[in-house]
């Protein structure tokens, strides 16, 4: 049975996958890329369905730290494991939607310009690891 998730709890799901996206773009920048990076992961994210779908598309955009990435990374990768027990909790037939759109959004902000650089595979490997269930 599938509860609805509270606002918080929408917000975390956002910041994580929003956050992962961030992480990926800003692990190679460049402005042009940015801009490419955005357009690959939002069709990504609109890719979501059900309660994923709703989390990604309503309500605030989540606020991240502007300082270093180290420091955005504390703040998306603990939310990425936040949402995968959410959705453990609230809405199991969704963690793989999760999932799948969080990394297929990564995904392709990283090949959105000129492959996958080192870096950007670096961090969309700490993003699967967050998104991982617990062993």
């Amino acid at each position: 049975m599938e509860q609805r998730l509270t606002d918080d709890e929408r917000l975390t799901l956002k910041t994580g996958a929003f956050g992962a996206v961030f992480l990926v773009s800003n692990a190679d920048p460049g402005m042009f890329a940015m801009i490419r990076e955005s357009i690959a992961a939002s069709g990504a994210l609109n890719g979501a369905s059900g309660v994923v779908k709703e989390a990604l598309t309503t309500g605030p955009l989540p606020r991240l730290p502007r300082d270093s990435a180290l420091e955005v990374e504390s703040v998306v990768l603990p939310a990425l494991g936040r949402a995968v027990d959410i959705l453990r909790e609230k809405s199991p037939q969704d963690l793989t939607v999760y999932r799948d759109v969080v990394l297929a959004a990564a995904d392709r902000v990283a090949r959105a310009h000129r492959g996958v650089a080192p870096a950007e595979a670096a961090v969309i490997e700490r993003i699967r690891g967050a998104l991982a269930e617990p062993a």
